[in-house]
């Protein structure tokens, strides 16, 4: 070289003593030095520099070092990972090392301070245990002051004035250190010890002993670091003035990551953010939603763990990637085994059975068409929402269900804004997710009880989840996004569908379903209910049994239902009694007949009260609807001395009054056919009680029986206790038509009535009447209110 002049320095080999594991006391020759490895360290001549030594070369060397007062070689490993270095893992070129301080911590740690003083290269190795020694060759600084060397030392010290400049916190004092260098040798090993480079980089400049050469490689990566730091700077002017410390960290950091990826220093997206990614191309997204959620992606890239917006993005980013965009493979529609299911879910409503078959033919045949909403209505516990789930078996789809009754806030349909704390998806986004199928079946239960309230109008909101034509775009407010509904088959069920608005009911087919006649129940209960019963209370069938006429005194005399829930909790008390036998060993098993119902249930609880509630005159038997299905009606009409008043009682609604003052009116314009005196109604008060005062009643089918109470409590003959009747009176003696004759007569066949007095116009409806009840009932049309009077009342006894 002809800036630098080399001094050899050749040892001979230590041999055995200071090779062997027994060489710590070994000497070297004189020109020998110990070697210190060092990771991702470099040391620079004339810079002071703490190091940590653990490890037992590195102690060993140390020690050898200070016991025999010489110098140290400081050389960095090619691997920082190696734990126990041998001489092939270290670089050829370190710095000698003066040991300036060596302080022993409590925990056993060495705590050495060096400083260094000048290069060397490694010659040949001479030792390797217990410490590692190398014969090498001191390099000495040159001296001459070229021109070029001139220039570049005044570039380098502009540039390292500069840089201090720039930064935040430049250590004290150092500045001026730079200032006072007159050495270019000096500064150039100064300033890259300063530079945060990576540690080759630094072994590089080491290793580079041309002085021109070096100068300009340290000049070049200064300049890099100033032009991070203004940059740094600049946006930290832009912005302190107008921003929180918590946004200017957030930019500072996204600042940050950008001069990492132009440097080639980033690292790649975390773990956890490839994992999103994946899962956004596993979604199988339309376009459209793939756009939203990578943008959030890219939002959560650049956002902080500790930033609160940072776990709603990414609970946002669970729920994209976690519903089912994609539409699953549908199974074929087997007709003959979605009617096999039904009957074998369910006993009876042949005709429900029908129409469910009907809509599954229609959507194999037309699987892209547009269904109809089917709404299954009907008194609690007749089977709608089990017939959901027989309806999902059938097509072979998944089945979820999700409860409207008491939602008032129209944003448990649509979701919540993300701008809100604790925001989710709507009830259907939800119950999709759950099912884990964009064509799952939905169980839209207890739709008629959602109310209103100052959050909304839920039911409005149901009007695009149900509309066939808008729903393939439905807009959740948390997802903000579409998504399809349209392969959703959606069943809804209701008590009643008066509280239900027009709009949301014109969207659904109604389906009816009424009670279920005596004979149905005892299938049923046979069938499934005991069964059932058996299981929940720990009983085989051979430990417990309960005869037919068992079953039928139960539903007989122990409940008035139109379901079979109330049925079913009577047979689940006869079967505890018989598992407390069993249990505590007093009988193997146990028979129930009817003879044991007292004891086990008590008393009977409803007994039959319709014969001698008409064995006088002025009592009539109607029928009327209530939500849980069809019921009895008794009319009561007695006459007193008074002033011509009409007193009725009983919790009557305005329809109701109107109809007993129409009655009234008709028998008074009927009073000579009657053969009643006229002048006796102005003499009289007329009473008109509904029994069961507590329950409230209205409507205006109880017309023909009012009259008829009337014309029996006026002409004095009784009404047949077996007949029941049903029908609007008019001032003109015209029986009009009546809803809810389907549940009328059922309540009928099931009070134990032999015949049924009905509005002809309502001829039309036989066909809904259950067989069991038509079989067991003697129907009679009416025209007019004679016809009532000759079908129902008795003949006049004969004067004695």
């Amino acid at each position: 070289m002809n800036n630098h002049r080399d001094r050899l320095v050749r040892a001979p080999d230590l041999g055995p003593a200071a090779g062997g594991g027994n060489g710590g006391d070994a000497k070297l020759p004189q020109d020998a030095l110990a070697i210190l490895p060092v990771r991702e360290t470099v040391l620079f001549p004339g810079a002071v520099l703490p190091l940590a030594v653990n490890r037992q070369v590195s102690v060993a060397a140390v020690q050898h070092a200070m016991r025999e007062g010489q110098q140290i070689g400081v050389l960095m490993q090619r691997d920082p990972q190696v734990q126990e270095p041998s001489p092939g893992d270290l670089h050829r070129m370190g710095t000698v090392a003066n040991i300036l301080r060596l302080v022993t911590t409590p925990d056993g740690t060495h705590q050495l301070v060096c400083q260094g003083v000048q290069r060397f290269r490694v010659l040949d190795w001479v030792g390797e245990r217990p410490f590692i020694a190398a014969g090498v060759v001191r390099i000495e600084e040159p001296d001459t002051r070229t021109p070029e060397v001139e220039a570049r030392f005044l570039n380098l010290k502009r540039q390292a004035a500069e840089a201090l400049q720039l930064l935040p916190q430049a250590p004290e004092g150092l500045a001026a250190t730079v200032q006072a260098l007159d050495s270019p040798a000096a500064l150039a090993d100064l300033a890259a010890a300063l530079l945060d480079v990576p540690p080759d980089e630094k072994q590089e400049m080491l290793e580079t002993v041309d002085l021109v050469a070096r100068l300009d490689r340290v000049s070049r990566s200064l300049a890099g670091r100033i032009e991070v730091l203004r940059l740094s700077a600049e946006i930290g002017r832009q912005t302190r003035a107008s921003l929180d410390q918590r946004q200017r960290e957030a930019i500072l950091r996204e600042q940050m990551a950008s001069i990492q990826r132009q440097l080639g220093e980033d690292g790649g997206k975390s773990a956890e953010l490839k994992e999103i990614d994946e899962a956004i191309v596993k979604a199988g997204m339309p376009a459209e939603v793939e756009q939203a959620a990578r943008k959030e992606l890219r939002r959560l890239e650049r956002m902080p763990e500790a930033s609160p917006e940072h776990g709603m993005v990414r609970t946002y980013l669970d729920w994209m990637t976690e519903l089912p965009w994609r539409l699953p493979e549908e199974k074929p529609i087997d007709i003959q085994e979605a009617r096999r299911i039904l009957d074998e879910d369910h006993f009876g409503l042949e005709k429900i059975k029908r129409r469910i078959v009907e809509y599954l033919a229609v959507r194999k045949l037309a699987p892209e068409g547009k269904a109809p909403i089917l709404c299954f209505v009907g008194p609690p516990g007749v089977g709608k929402t089990s017939l959901g789930q027989s309806i999902a078996r059938a097509m072979g789809r998944p089945f979820t269900r999700v409860s409207l009754g008491g939602v008032h806030d129209e944003a448990e349909i649509r979701g919540h804004r993300r701008t809100y704390i604790g925001a989710l998806p709507g009830n259907i986004i939800q119950g999709i997710r759950k099912a884990g199928a964009r064509n799952c079946v939905m169980m839209l239960d207890e739709i008629d009880k959602m109310g209103r309230g100052i959050q909304g109008d839920p039911s409005a909101a149901m009007l695009e989840v149900l509309d066939p034509e808008q729903n393939n775009s439905f807009r959740d407010n948390y997802l903000g996004v579409p998504f399809d509904l349209s392969r959703v088959v959606f069943i809804a069920t209701a008590n009643m569908l008066d509280t239900i608005p027009g709009p949301l009911r014109d969207r659904m087919e109604i389906i009816d379903l009424s009670g279920y006649t005596e004979g149905e129940k005892l299938q049923i209960a046979r069938r499934y209910l005991v069964r059932r019963q058996l299981e929940a209370n720990g009983l085989k069938p051979e430990q417990a049994e309960i005869d037919d006429d068992a079953l039928r005194a139960i539903i007989r005399s122990y409940t008035r239902e139109a379901g079979v829930r109330g049925l079913e909790r009577e047979i689940g008390r006869a079967m505890r009694h018989a598992a407390v036998r069993i249990a505590e060993g007093s009988a193997e098993s146990v028979r129930i007949g009817e003879g044991e119902l007292a004891a086990v249930l008590g008393p009977p609880r409803f007994e039959d009260e319709v014969a001698m509630r008409t064995s006088v005159p002025g009592v009539a038997t109607g029928l009327a609807w209530t939500p849980v299905g069809g019921d009895i009606l008794f009319i009561e009409a007695t006459r007193t001395p008074g002033s011509g008043r009409l007193i009725l009682t009983g919790q009557l609604g305005d329809v109701m009054r109107e109809s007993a003052q129409a009655a009234l009116s008709l028998v008074k314009s009927r009073a000579e056919s009657l053969g009643v005196d006229p002048g006796m109604f102005e003499k009289s008060d007329i009473h008109i009680h509904v029994p069961a005062g507590a329950t409230p009643k209205d409507g205006p089918s109880a017309g023909v029986a009012m009259f008829t109470a009337l014309a029996s409590l006026l002409t004095g003959r009784t009404v047949r206790s077996d007949t029941a009747m049903t029908g609007e009176i008019s001032l003109r003696g015209l029986v009009l038509p009546v809803g809810g004759i389907k549940e009328k007569a059922t309540a009928a066949a099931r009070a134990g009535l032999k015949r049924v007095l009905m509005p002809a116009r309502n001829r039309k409806d036989y066909e809904e009447i259950p067989e069991d009840a038509r079989a067991r009932l003697e129907f009679t049309w009416l025209e007019r209110a004679e016809d009532a009077m000759a079908a129902a009342l008795e003949e006049r006894p004969a004067a004695a």
